[in-house]
């Protein structure tokens, strides 16, 4: 790979991991609309790395409460704000997973890989973002997360196997559709995503294992690297974007891409 096509996957995955846009439909569109290769599986885990990377720093607080939390859960007790936070996360990856594996196994992963299945889900997921961003409660924080939004904010996730849905998108769809406050229904979402990260890096990475040479290893650093900083911008920008305004933008943005590539696919 050119340094270029290297730094372009790397900035897109970052940019777009977090905002509710969908990381994986822009990466999948790439090669559809450019003519450039496909990045490989390899590119794929180092991106998705650098991401995460950026999500736990960010979220450092949260995330150390919920490792320290992980020895009392495995021993059964959920009496810490960390253990319940750790076990919530764990019951909310669980859905993906299990979804992930099946449409591997049926290769319905791949079919979906289209500019109309992205388009669609880029229109439609947009607007349920905007309807449950619009009229969605505001009463609840992060501290009332419970088992049962944790499952349900679960399964909404694992729809965003549906490439152009956003998993960020939709669970932070999921969560105001239950009353969380928009900076919260991020937050959520966001430490949702790094269980989910990490099962795809490892599913990814035992894949591309045999693959792993010199060259790959200086563009997979490369590339996690600027994923990195892009991902921790993206972050940062959205959180305090999301003190003055709603996810209208994003949704705006959403609906335009989705028609353009509609156009695009009917064509």
């Amino acid at each position: 790979m050119s340094l270029f096509h290297i730094i372009l996957v790397a900035l897109i995955q970052g940019v777009t991991e977090f905002l509710p846009v969908s990381s994986s439909g822009h990466l999948i569109l790439l090669p559809n609309l450019t003519g450039l290769q496909d990045q490989g599986q390899a590119i794929d885990v180092a991106v998705h790395m650098g991401t995460l990377g950026a999500v736990v720093l960010f979220f450092w607080s949260d995330v150390r409460a919920a490792i320290l939390g992980l020895p009392r859960l495995m021993t059964g007790r959920r009496d810490t704000p960390g253990s319940q936070l750790a076990f919530l996360l764990i019951v909310a990856t669980i859905p993906v997973i299990l979804a992930g594996l099946v449409l591997k196994l049926t290769g319905l992963d791949d079919a979906m890989r289209s500019v109309a299945v992205i388009g669609w889900a880029m229109l439609v997921f947009g607007i349920v973002l905007w309807w449950a961003d619009q009229y969605g409660g505001s009463t609840k924080t992060k501290s009332d997360w419970t088992l049962r939004d944790a499952l349900i904010m679960g399964v909404w996730q694992a729809v965003a196997l549906i490439p152009g849905t956003s998993r960020s998108g939709i669970t932070i769809t999921g969560a105001r559709n239950l009353g969380y406050t928009r900076h919260d229904a991020a937050k959520l979402s966001m430490l949702m995503s790094i269980p989910t990260i990490i099962a795809s890096g490892v599913l990814l990475g035992i894949e591309v294992a045999g693959q792993a040479n010199v060259e790959v290893a200086r563009d997979g650093a490369i590339a996690a690297a600027i994923s990195f900083v892009a991902a921790l911008f993206a972050l940062s920008f959205m959180m305090r974007l999301l003190q003055a305004v709603s996810f209208t933008p994003y949704v705006i943005y959403r609906v335009f891409l989705g028609l353009i590539l509609l156009g695009f696919a009917y064509s």
